[in-house]
């Protein structure tokens, strides 16, 4: 990734293409478990974060990040990038490369204003 002084040729721009250094380093520092996180299939939401709280017989409970708890199939759950994949901007460089991970990295570029 490129520093904040690379960046800066873009000039105005540059926000709206990349996180800064400090915000990379932060999302870097988030306690996060690669295990447990994930997105769940969500009736209105299409998918939700969440962390598995237990497993049996191709069925998973999982909470979600507003509470809810969910039992869905197995295969209704998609393994979740680290934080430091949050906002990329070249998403094949995720470490999970599905459609939750794909539209929750597009909703939290465009919710901060990284567009491009």
């Amino acid at each position: 990734m490129s520093s904040d002084a690379e960046m800066a040729i873009f000039g105005a721009a540059a926000p709206y293409l990349r996180k800064s250094e400090k915000e990379r380093i932060e999302a870097q520092n988030k306690p996060f478990d690669a295990k447990t996180s994930v997105f769940v299939v969500h009736a209105k939401e299409s998918f939700v974060k969440g962390t598995i709280q237990s497993r049996e017989s191709g069925k998973v409970t999982v909470k979600t990040e507003k509470g809810e708890t969910l039992t869905v199939k197995d295969d209704q759950i998609f393994s979740m990038n680290p934080p430091k994949y949050d906002k990329i901007e070249d998403m094949a460089m995720m470490t999970h490369l599905h459609e939750p991970a794909v539209l929750y990295n597009l909703k939290e570029r465009y919710a901060a204003w990284m567009i491009y």
